[in-house]
């Protein structure tokens, strides 16, 4: 099997010639030059030899063309970005926010579009893209669980509204461009957050009119954090979940009923922090409990900095041997 073939079969629930696997990690320092950052994701994914390959971009980039104003100076000395201006700063501004223009979206697609030229159908791409409510809360610097119990809502709605159908465009553009599908970022559907009530009210409605959009045949949903909402998120459209497995319920084997796909089943600290014997166990229960199938092997979300390639071969050399013994 070739990388599109081995995950097709792992998202329909045939046996693969050998278990997927992936992960993918932040880039900061380069992730604004789209010449840069797609020759090292290409990069990334041969000195890996990744089954399936998510773009690496730039954080900030959905809040960008909708005028904010972000601090990336910090970024060269290890720092995080961060929101300088904001559109958004007091209720009545959830009416006007609108995009001023394409500098971002035109960037990240440059982005993919070099990328695709390099990767040449090798392996299945998806395009990263961020909820319409994850978006809204970073454009208003956190606060809007604050603006929705203020009784705001309708106004909420329609910043909403306006992100879904930036949002849309974007995803539509994404697939044009060679992209499997979309790796959809919901980091707002977690209790640890909000209740679900309010998330199938301002999230859920506009995250299925963006997965839709997307004509792809890998649509990755990653619902991010500990606590996520999984009854929410079962039901999404797309082919695989993306969660922190071992860190979030629900367990792996109860996720797979959801028919979706797992890409998951690495805790990322524990690759951060080289714990080489609890990475190992969780490649083995996971291969186990999923006996294979329906089974993309990757941790619950973006390695962090510093990323060691010792620990990186270790993962792939673990499910190699692993696979060799359970099968």
């Amino acid at each position: 099997m070739n990388k599109n073939e081995r995950i097709k079969a792992a998202i329909t629930g045939e046996k693969p010639d050998t278990i997927p696997y992936s992960f993918w990690a932040h880039m900061p320092a380069i992730d604004r030059d789209p010449p840069l950052i797609a020759e090292k994701t290409w990069e990334f994914f041969n000195r890996y030899n990744l089954d399936l390959v998510k773009t690496m971009n730039n954080g900030m980039y959905s809040v960008e063309d909708f005028g904010c104003e972000v601090d990336f100076s910090e970024i060269e000395n290890g720092g995080v970005a961060k929101i300088k201006t904001t559109p958004i700063n007091r209720a009545e501004d959830f009416e006007t926010i609108k995009a001023l223009g394409r500098k971002a979206l035109d960037r990240e697609l440059e982005y993919l579009s070099r990328l695709m030229e390099k990767i040449q159908n090798q392996a299945p791409v998806v395009f990263t893209v961020f909820s319409p409510l994850t978006t809204v809360n970073k454009l208003c610097n956190g606060r809007i669980l604050e603006f929705i119990k203020a009784g705001v809502g309708k106004s909420v709605h329609k910043a909403l509204e306006e992100i879904t159908e930036v949002t849309k465009l974007l995803v539509e553009e994404s697939i044009t461009k060679g992209a499997s599908g979309i790796f959809f970022v919901s980091q707002m559907g977690n209790y640890n957050i909000m209740t679900e009530e309010l998330y199938r009210e301002y999230g859920k409605t506009y995250d299925e009119e963006i997965i839709k959009a997307s004509k792809g045949w890998c649509n990755v949903i990653h619902a991010h954090g500990e606590q996520i909402m999984y009854t929410v998120f079962k039901d999404y459209p797309g082919e695989i979940l993306n969660y922190h497995v071992w860190e979030s319920p629900p367990a792996i084997e109860e996720a797979m009923k959801s028919g979706k796909c797992i890409l998951g089943g690495l805790k990322r600290m524990d690759i951060t922090n080289r714990k080489k014997d609890a990475v190992e166990k969780q490649i083995h229960d996971t291969i186990t409990k999923l006996n294979g199938r329906k089974l993309i092997l990757a941790p619950g979300c973006v390695i962090r900095y510093p990323v060691y390639e010792e620990m990186l071969d270790f993962i792939y050399n673990t499910k190699e041997s692993e696979e060799a013994k359970l099968f």
